[in-house]
């Protein structure tokens, strides 16, 4: 392999060269790697952004029996789980006022619906 020859200053520049051009290859696909889960997250803060504007004014929580109403609740509330369904304003307001139906004490939507107790 090695001829007993001295290395050249022509051979180590070259030599060189390789190690930076492996490192800035090394570099460049850890950098791809950064942009790309970069976009994947904006992609997903994006979807979520159109969900969360497509969600519901008003949301009504169900108990864990799936009948008794727990909370009414502004549309988009992060306290509100799976077990919240979309309504009315009419619906909150009668929920609120005729329902005996907490508000939820977060997002407080009887003040968004200007109901004062």
């Amino acid at each position: 392999m090695n001829d007993e020859r001295p290395l050249t200053r022509l051979d180590m520049l070259r030599f060189a060269r390789r190690v930076v051009e492996h490192q800035a290859a090394r570099q460049l696909a850890l950098m791809d790697r950064w942009i790309a889960d970069e976009e994947r997250r904006e992609a997903e803060r994006q979807r979520r952004l159109t969900v969360r504007q497509a969600a519901p004014d008003w949301l009504i929580e169900r108990g864990l029996n799936g009948r008794t109403t727990v909370y009414v609740h502004v549309g988009g509330c992060t306290s509100a789980g799976g077990r919240a369904k979309g309504i009315s304003r009419d619906e909150a307001v009668h929920a609120l006022t005729e329902g005996d139906v907490d508000p939820c004490p977060l997002c407080r939507p009887d003040t968004a619906l200007g109901i004062l107790e």
